[in-house]
């Protein structure tokens, strides 16, 4: 198990990831990023908050960035 980190960026706000979570491989940790990208697409929408610029920035256990997640790109 590889332990990734889902951070959370926007054009002027960063949300670190500090626990982390266990996955098997980075599929399942993308799997992951995009079903808690919707989630979270969910309540910005109904609190009126603005998607421009959301995304998930995943890391693995040395800070190397493996996948970035636009919260854009669940919406298709």
């Amino acid at each position: 198990m590889a332990k990734y980190f889902f951070h959370v960026r926007s054009d002027d706000t960063y949300s670190p990831d500090d626990q982390g979570v266990d996955f098997p491989n980075i599929e399942a940790a993308k799997r992951e990023a995009i079903a808690a990208a919707r989630e979270m697409i969910a309540d910005m929408v109904i609190e009126g908050d603005p998607l421009d610029g959301m995304r998930f920035e995943v890391t693995d256990e040395n800070g190397n960035i493996v996948l970035i997640l636009p919260f854009r790109f669940v919406l298709d």
